[in-house]
């Protein structure tokens, strides 16, 4: 039995465009029944974004950013 690996492909394709279908189906009908909520959530998240920009952003307090001064050690 010789099973060429390439006669899947046209299945795969279609695999692929039925999971977006899906997924943009999904999305709309999430959207359109949870607005309220996930726009009632965006003052929430914008004041977690601040710490998390600190720590991501800033790297923390500034630790290890800078070399260390060799003319401390004189």
């Amino acid at each position: 039995m010789n099973h060429d690996r390439h006669e899947h492909a046209p299945m795969a394709g279609r695999c692929k465009i039925a999971w977006i279908v899906f997924a943009a189906i999904a999305a709309f009908y999430l959207w359109t029944e949870h607005r309220a909520h996930l726009l009632g959530a965006l003052p929430f998240l914008l004041l977690l974004a601040c710490p998390l920009m600190h720590l991501f952003m800033h790297g923390g307090h500034g630790h290890g950013h800078a070399p260390p001064d060799k003319g401390a050690d004189k």
